[in-house]
């Protein structure tokens, strides 16, 4: 059920799907938890709290908690409360993942309380370019491929992957349990893409690839089910890629010839100012983007108008 939703809408804009996506291992459609919070335990120490439809995780050592994206200040609040249930130690330190408000705001309180916040030094232009008032500043930042932040007994070790769902996303392994915090990357389980805001889709490509690459089966995710299986970043990868070959092939002089005028409704004409490319490496298509729009889920269609800016594709 899972695959066979993506296929059928890939099948809407014409995307075919190479064969490892369409025969993914055998079992049941994950369930996508939207309610609520729960708190998982990955291994020692390690753990994942879910608030809504968002999720990060945090490590308890003898010294004190690394906690990483605060969420929004209604999680930060029950977060802080769950994290007393399971010890007395305090929070030392606050990680982001990347820049993106829905996993990275509410943090306050854990400041106030004499938390560090650490994050990527490419998130820091962002955060000033777009101040929000729940938003805490990062304490430290660091540059480079990798960090590794000591707690007591235990290691967090951030890496940055170069640019793809943005500039500053890193990824986050404890040095004791196998299994990285890979956030908005390849969530598991979820409809990919509805929107393109500030993403790089061949970097993306290649990070999950680098990503493939690594020595682990399982990772948490930044929304959906608490642990999901390393092909899932295949999954994802590949659903990417065919949409990039659709839309190049949507470029084609050949193809927007003989594209039917009905392919985008009225209003949405293909010149745009809105249309401009803002780096030689960017692309648009206002006719892939109008079909990936009719499909992207009704949660996109109720917070956009049917005739949308065009989305940027890296190509």
């Amino acid at each position: 059920m899972r695959t066979a939703l993506i296929a059928i809408r890939l099948a809407l804009v014409g995307i075919a799907l190479p064969l490892a996506a369409q025969q993914p291992p055998a079992g049941k459609a994950l369930p996508v938890p939207v309610q609520g919070w729960d708190v998982t335990e990955i291994g020692p120490g390690y753990y994942t709290f879910r608030y809504t439809g968002t999720r990060n995780v945090f490590l308890i050592t003898n010294a004190g908690v690394i906690v990483t994206d605060p969420i929004e200040p209604a999680a930060a609040r029950i977060l802080r409360e769950e994290i007393r249930k399971l010890t007395p130690v305090p929070v030392r330190y606050v990680v982001y993942s990347h820049q993106h408000w829905d996993h990275i705001l509410g943090g306050r309180l854990f400041k106030d309380e004499g938390a560090e916040f650490v994050a990527h030094a490419n998130c820091v232009p962002h955060f000033r370019d777009l101040p929000h008032p729940d938003l805490v500043l990062p304490d430290r930042t660091f540059s480079g491929e990798r960090f590794d932040l000591r707690l007591g007994e235990r290691t967090l070790t951030p890496r940055h992957l170069g640019t793809n769902h943005g500039d500053c996303l890193i990824v986050m392994t404890p040095d004791h349990v196998n299994v990285p915090f890979i956030v908005d990357l390849a969530t598991p389980g979820g409809m990919p893409l509805p929107m393109i805001p500030d993403y790089s889709l061949h970097n993306w490509v290649r990070s999950l690839r680098e990503l493939e690459s690594w020595d682990f089966d399982r990772y948490v995710g930044g929304h959906g089910v608490p642990l999901a299986d390393k092909w899932r970043l295949g999954e994802r990868r590949e659903y990417i890629e065919a949409l990039m070959a659709e839309t190049k092939r949507e470029r084609t002089p050949a193809h927007r010839s003989s594209r039917s005028p009905r392919s985008s409704p009225a209003g949405c004409g293909r010149a745009s100012s809105t249309c401009a490319a803002s780096t030689p490496s960017s692309r648009t298509t206002c006719g892939a983007r109008w079909r990936i729009g009719a499909w992207a889920g009704d949660a996109a269609a109720a917070h956009a108008p049917r005739c949308q800016p065009c989305w940027l594709i890296s190509l």
